[in-house]
């Protein structure tokens, strides 16, 4: 169904009212209404129709300018947002930024446009219009005469939100006004962290007095349109308020679902269309369609009214759908069609119906994937510091590094596949800066070059630049500084890791004395060219002395040496992976710049090989409780231990004191961050992906145990030690804790003190410092749990307890969704869900003699898979809501 008409019915929008100054950019909804192109020092006003409150967008960006439309496209009719417009003839990109919004909530975002030959050119633009990074569509003004509404709804990762219009070199873009409203969890669950829904059609069917709704009838401010044929459709009406039901996944107002239609002719259906349209970005759309449905008549007698819905003649159930009286229903797909370049839905009588097919209104999604990686958080926060500290308003819109050909000029940014960009490198010369330096520079954590000579700064030198440990190159020649250099950098300078350059900058180390450390270092170096040889030969002519009397003392048999040292170098040669030298780590990790993990054993630094492999080096800090034992015994383990669901080890160092490990690196990282949702998770897990996740950790522990020879026992198990490549595949990572039995043929392994976490660790093992298979089977109980709930090992609700208790307490009363993670939003199979957790608290019983094998979960764990992809092949995707069931338990 083609969109335009929709658009063409916004003239109807009523005429804006009084006046209103507004403070904020949130009202007492939530809700943001920016007239775009309103003059700065104009005063708010209140809409007419809608009474919502509009303010200049002043506020909201700063680049651009403001032009009335033609007067000859002014009508009486047309609401005062209408009136003018921003424009943007400057800058490829120019971007809104909307602030104070909450961070992984659902909102609503619509933009207008209407050209009106606002610049007297008589010529609408085509220009793409984009959210965050993400490109959203293609903004194409057909005529001058004609409004355009774009909406999408979508997760907001931060607590701002920005949209971006930009200059594809076919007119200069321009925008009429900007809305966002928030929007529940609940709502629209196919709109997650990973796709956005982009409106093709909101269609109210039935009336025919032409009246749009939206706010206050609907208190989202969605925009219904109507539509009405009265040579093909019959009109069904009721002034009784229709219900929604129960946690009511898309809340449709009483004002729409109180019309209706029904074909005039009884046997005919109710037909409607769309084509797909593909764009460079996505040559294959997917669409959802979500159908609202009610019974506005009461039937009588043995009346039935009942129906199939198709979508290009394949059924969406084949039982039939029968709406409920004065309650909301609604018939809809979670996953996006792809297969079809134009869509065909048609509603049909089933034989048993003695009515025909009734619709209330129609909602059809375009879905937008909204997983574009973005810039750093700490980096874009201390980017904007700077830019609006300095003034600069030189293109700096939007995220600075992505996409790459937007990124903010002057700066270096580094980009990895799945991992957010960082700002290597900053060019402000000759930018007109003023004021003292800002200590938002030395939050560039990544920061490899500075340049920000030829400016007027004053004030002196931040000491926390010698904190970046990547930079190499500080330029502040010709500005006005004064005062010393700090001691942390010329260490810095000292040990030949930086290079400073402060030339014309007169005030600095003017005293004689406030450089002193550079002095130091250069008298003593007569000491130093003195001292280093003598030290040297005598350094040689000890090691010749050593030599002579280790010849002659050397036994001939080899059997002869001591067990022990016999011992420490059988372990240095059971590592046949690649060995590194401390300094190729260096090389590798670009000066370990990029932390992206940190365990007991040390921080995990991100690295490339010569060849372009993307690898993870796990670096021992001094301060760690692992010593040399742990590191020799993961090394040699993951050296003879190889298995698709745990993590290879590609090399290793052992360099005098620096030690570290080399892996293949895991692009999604831990598991427990996406069932946490932390800061960069791109997507909520589906119950599929974590049912496949859950199936091949315990693929790995299964091969611990019965794999190798002798067994093995992980020791951490635990969902931070579960690691997701690109395909979210899991692999069981971090095995300085695993212990070895003797034999085949032991019964359990004892240790002189208990490791790992607590919440993992099984009662028996805390209490004997035995450990057993069963051991590693009770914490990966704990990590299905976690899986199944999305909730910590220790929930703290309202204070912190175990899991397995949490979890038992709440199925008392016998309802599994009350522990099932909602951000799944109802879309998985009850009996599998039911199954995992019933797996899960067996592997956690408190005899080790009542849990199962690790053979034994796998197994279960694939009849579960096999439940959740019979559901999601017999509901083909598709869903309706009805009252008092989960969304997904009837399925159309």
């Amino acid at each position: 169904m083609a969109a335009q008409w929709l658009l063409l019915l916004l003239l109807v929008l009523a005429a804006g009212g009084g006046v209103v100054q507004v403070h904020g950019q949130l009202d007492n909804l939530g809700f943001i209404s920016i007239d775009c192109g309103l003059p700065e020092n104009a005063a708010g006003y209140v809409d007419n129709a809608t009474k919502l409150r509009f303010t200049s967008d002043a506020g909201f960006i700063n680049s651009g300018t403001n032009h009335n439309m033609s007067a000859d496209y002014i009508k009486p009719s047309m609401g005062r947002s209408w009136h003018n417009v921003r424009s943007f003839a400057v800058g490829a990109r120019n971007c809104y930024t909307l602030r104070s919004l909450v961070a992984g909530l659902k909102y609503l975002v619509r933009a207008t446009f209407m050209y009106g030959n606002y610049d007297d050119l008589n010529r609408a633009p085509v220009f793409d219009l984009h959210l965050g990074v993400n490109y959203w569509t293609k903004v194409n003004i057909s005529d001058a005469n004609t409004p355009e509404i774009y909406e999408i709804i979508a997760v907001v990762p931060g607590d701002y939100a920005q949209v971006c219009l930009v200059n594809t070199g076919s007119g200069t873009p321009f925008i009429s006004s900007l809305s966002l409203r928030p929007f529940k969890d609940g709502l629209y669950p196919m709109a997650n962290a990973t796709q956005g829904l982009v409106l093709v059609s909101r269609v109210n069917f039935g009336p025919s007095d032409g009246v749009v709704v939206r706010f206050p009838d609907d208190p989202h401010d969605r925009i219904w349109m109507p539509l009405s044929k009265p040579t093909a459709w019959s009109e069904i009406s009721t002034t009784k308020k229709v219900q929604n039901m129960n946690a009511d996944s898309f809340e449709a107002p009483s004002a729409v679902m109180q019309t209706a239609i029904t074909p005039i002719n009884a046997t005919s259906p109710i037909e409607f269309s769309w084509d797909a349209q593909p764009n460079v970005n996505d040559p294959s759309p997917g669409y959802i369609c979500v159908l609202h449905l009610s019974e506005l008549q009461i039937l009588s007698g043995n009346a039935v009214r009942q129906f199939y819905i198709t979508v290009n003649g394949e059924f969406w159930d084949p039982r039939g759908f029968t709406p409920q009286y004065l309650y909301t229903n609604a018939a809809y797909n979670t996953d996006p069609n792809h297969q079809f370049h134009q869509y065909n839905v048609s509603l049909n009588a089933t034989a048993n119906s003695t009515l025909p097919p009734i619709l209330n209104a129609l909602e059809v999604f375009s879905v937008l994937s909204t997983t574009g990686i973005t810039t750093a958080p700490s980096d874009v926060s201390a980017m904007t510091a700077v830019r609006d500290k300095y003034q600069l308003v030189k293109d700096w819109m939007g995220d600075p590094c992505l996409p790459k050909n937007f990124a903010w000029k002057g700066l270096g940014c580094s980009y990895a596949v799945s991992s957010p960009a960082i700002v290597t490198g900053l060019n402000l010369s000759s930018s007109g800066l003023s004021g003292n330096m800002s200590p938002f520079f030395g939050s560039l954590k990544g920061l490899q070059y500075l340049d920000l000579s030829r400016n007027n700064l004053t004030g002196t030198i931040p000491n926390n630049l010698s904190q970046l440990a990547a930079l190499t190159l500080i330029d502040l020649t010709g500005n006005n500084l004064s005062g010393s250099i700090p001691s942390g950098l010329l260490k810095r300078i000292q040990d030949g890791s930086l290079t400073l350059r402060y030339g014309n900058n007169p005030n600095i180390c003017s005293d004689g004395n406030s450089c002193q450390i550079l002095e130091k270092k250069k008298s003593s170096m007569v000491a130093i060219y003195v001292t280093v040889p003598m030290v040297a030969l005598m350094v040689i002519v000890l090691l010749v002395v050593l030599l002579i009397c280790m010849r002659r003392k050397q036994p001939t048999s080899k059997n002869l040496m001591p067990r022990n040292r016999r011992s420490s170098m059988h372990t240095s040669l059971q590592i046949n992976n690649r060995r590194f030298t401390y300094n190729e780590l260096v090389v590798v990790t670009s000066g370990f710049q990029r932390v992206i993990g940190q365990g007991g054993f040390g921080k995990v630094y991100d690295g490339f090989l010569e060849d372009g492999t993307q690898v993870a080096v796990k670096l021992r800090s001094e301060s760690s409780d692992q010593g040399v034992a742990e590191f020799l015994a993961e090394a040699q383990i993951l050296a003879k231990i190889h298995h698709k669901n745990l993590v290879s080890l590609i090399g290793y160092c052992k360099d005098r004191e620096y030690m570290a490990l080399v892996y293949e690196y895991m692009s999604e990282g831990a598991l427990h961050e996406h069932l946490r949702a932390r800061e960069n998770t791109l997507r909520c897990l589906t119950w599929t992906q974590r049912l496949c996740i859950a199936l091949e950790s315990a693929q790995g522990l299964e091969y611990l145990h019965k794999g190798c020879s002798p067994p093995l026992i992980h020791r951490d198990v635990k969902t931070s030690n579960i690691l997701l490549n690109a395909n979210l595949e899991a692999k069981i990572a971090d095995f300085g804790l695993l212990k070895a039995f003797s034999s085949n043929y032991d019964t359990h392994v004892s240790t002189g003190r208990v490791v790992g976490t607590p919440g993992y660790l099984a009662p028996e093992y805390q209490a004997t410092h035995q450990l057993t298979n069963k051991t590693d089977v009770f914490s990966y109980g704990v990590v299905l749990l976690e899986i199944v709930t999305g909730q910590p090992h220790i929930p703290n609700d309202p204070e912190p307890t175990g899991i397995v208790l949490w979890v038992r307490r709440r199925l008392v009363s016998g309802n599994i969704e009350g522990i099932v993670d909602t951000r799944m939003c109802g879309d998985h199979d009850v009996n599998s869900v039911w199954k995992v957790t019933d797996t899960a608290l067996k592997c956690t019983s408190q005899t080790p003699e009542e849990r199962p094998s690790m053979t034994d979960v796998v197994a279960l764990l694939k009849e579960c898979l096999e439940l959740e992809a019979a559901r999601v092949v017999s509901n083909a995707g598709y869903y309706t809501a009805e009252s008092g069931v989960s969304p997904n338990s009837s399925s159309i």
